[in-house]
């Protein structure tokens, strides 16, 4: 059997599916296979866009910079293993600090691309980071002890991220923003989808930053300090117009000094802090227990900066065992509906 070169020739759907179990390329497009030894972004350059690059089990010792549209870049499970270089940096993603990056540019978003199946492990910044991308899907991803992020994304729209383990992470598990190093109103992900994730142990499991129209559901977020926050603040468009809904969140109960933007955190289920237009509905809460402001089953609390939390609709939620109460507002508007929540104590009384 011919060992199949990683620069430019096409494994047979005979050899791929034998030796690697994996799904055959699409008509056209070329499967470049990367193993032990190999530079995964050696593959990726030499990719066109709709290839696949495949990468057997092992550890990678190398940061990879994707910005092929339509390219698939897919580990065989979490025995794929991609960690920092510590003897150089090769390219501007490992010099960030992160694992592997997705980058279009200011002028055209890069469309398509999918990392999936591998394990991104102990970069100083994030395991995943991609910035200006269009229609990104990651999946099927474990991000463990990065330093700030387990997978992040800003300036991008159209995303799905599925089926990942964030875990240990030093600030979010799944970050999601309009930009990082600006002030800007919100941006409209266009659909993006957070979903079936498991996040723990994180200082936060997701974060929704300055962003609309997306939807956080179906995660199982335990250990970390706070499991979903939605933030906002006084720039114009709000943050709001998503959903966060059928989510397990348990025992988020690790604790987390505070930060110049944020107080101590500990035993916060979901937090929206001047959010507009958010429906929180149909997640299961319990037993996410704190003294922070910011702790409770759902809290609602003015932003950073003083902004309210506006119209926001809180409904068919399960909570018990959350301290101080199942469901905290502490935010000056009157315009935020609770109803049909199935809980046992709320501060203030009377929104159970």
């Amino acid at each position: 059997m011919k060992k199949c070169h990683i620069l430019r020739l096409t494994c047979s759907v005979a050899v791929v599916g034998a030796v690697l179990g994996a799904a055959p390329p699409a008509a056209g497009h070329t499967t470049h296979v990367v193993r032990p030894g190999e530079s995964i972004q050696q593959a990726v350059d030499a990719a066109e866009p709709g290839d696949t690059v495949l990468v057997t089990p092992g550890t990678y010792h190398e940061s990879v910079k994707v910005s092929t549209p339509g390219l698939t870049l897919r580990g065989v499970g979490r025995h794929t293993v991609i960690a920092p270089d510590t003897d150089k940096a090769a390219n501007s993603c490992a010099e960030a600090g992160n694992g592997i990056c997705v980058a279009g540019t200011e002028d055209r978003n890069v469309e398509g691309v999918t990392v999936a199946s591998l394990t991104v492990s102990g970069f100083a910044r994030s395991g995943v980071f991609a910035t200006e991308a269009d229609g990104l899907t990651v999946r099927n991803v474990t991000a463990v002890n990065n330093g700030v992020w387990g997978i992040a994304q800003e300036e991008s729209v159209r995303a799905v991220f599925r089926g990942n383990t964030a875990r240990d992470n030093g600030d979010a598990g799944l970050f999601l923003a309009n930009t990082i190093s600006k002030e800007r109103g919100a941006a409209d992900t266009e659909g993006t989808v957070v979903e079936g994730n498991r996040l723990e142990g994180n200082r936060i499991g997701v974060t929704v930053r300055r962003l609309r129209n997306l939807v956080v559901e179906d995660n199982y977020l335990t250990g970390n300090c706070a499991g979903v926050f939605v933030v906002g603040d006084e720039n114009k468009p709000r943050a709001g117009n998503l959903a966060v809904q059928d989510n397990r969140i348990t025992r988020n109960n690790k604790s987390c000094p505070k930060t110049a933007r944020l107080a101590a955190l500990q035993g916060s289920g979901i937090v929206l802090t001047g959010a507009e237009d958010t429906l929180v509905t149909r997640n299961l809460i319990t037993d996410n227990v704190g003294t922070s402001p910011l702790s409770g089953g759902i809290v609602l609390f003015k932003s950073m900066v003083g902004t309210a939390s506006e119209r926001n609709r809180i409904s068919d939620n399960e909570l018990a065992g959350n301290a101080p109460a199942d469901l905290v507002n502490t935010d000056t508007a009157t315009n935020n509906v609770f109803e049909g929540n199935r809980c046992g104590a709320s501060k203030p009384q009377g929104l159970c």
